[in-house]
């Protein structure tokens, strides 16, 4: 019994580790984000409009690191304990997610163009492949494995985030404004967050 009580402590504080590690990234990504909305030079609402296509890049790029934050944290609360293969998909995932202002600033003030929407679609599509990939790890070592891979069989939001992902990379060189829509139509789906996993911890 007390053997089985000190796995679950450590699996516990491993957790929580991960957990806050995670939570200081996003926070630095999301501050950095904004810092690349410009402040305008008026002082009228009318000096806001050059500023909207940038506003409206960041309000999507904080909505999906939002959800991955609430998703990431449920995700974590689901596995029994932390295997090194977590932790490198973990930081797998982070490394795509730290390239969103980049991608925020860069389309933000070349709206519409091919590349710059090529290469927000491409890092929002590399960021939900590795939230498949730390998805996969940790149901790994969870207790409700069964049952949460029968949510998502039931409920594919995932795959068709990555679907819709990979139509919008592919758009933008022919149609942005398609790759926006698109982008846009998954920021929406995720708005309401993922109610699958919460159920079973």
């Amino acid at each position: 019994m007390a053997q089985n009580q000190d796995h679950s402590d450590h699996a516990n504080i491993s957790t929580g580790r991960l957990e806050a590690f995670s939570d200081g990234v996003l926070a630095i990504i999301i501050t950095i984000t904004v810092l690349g909305v410009r402040i305008p030079a008026g002082s009228s609402l009318s000096d806001l409009k050059p500023l909207l296509p940038i506003l409206i890049t960041y309000l999507v790029s904080f909505q999906t690191v939002g959800t991955y934050w609430n998703n990431h944290h449920l995700l974590i609360q689901a596995t029994d304990h932390i295997s090194t293969g977590i932790l490198w998909a973990n930081l797998h995932l982070l490394f795509w997610l730290s390239l969103i202002p980049f991608a925020t600033g860069w389309l933000g003030q070349n709206f519409g163009s091919h590349w710059p929407t090529a290469i927000y679609a491409g890092v929002l599509l590399c960021c939900a492949l590795a939230y498949q990939i730390l998805q996969f790890q940790a149901l790994k070592h969870s207790s409700k494995r069964e049952q949460l891979l029968r949510e998502f069989r039931q409920n594919p939001k995932g795959m068709a985030s990555l679907g819709c992902y990979v139509l919008a990379f592919l758009f933008a060189f022919s149609l942005p404004i398609v790759s926006d829509i698109l982008i846009l139509a998954i920021s929406a789906l995720w708005f309401v967050p993922d109610k699958r996993i919460q159920k079973y911890i």
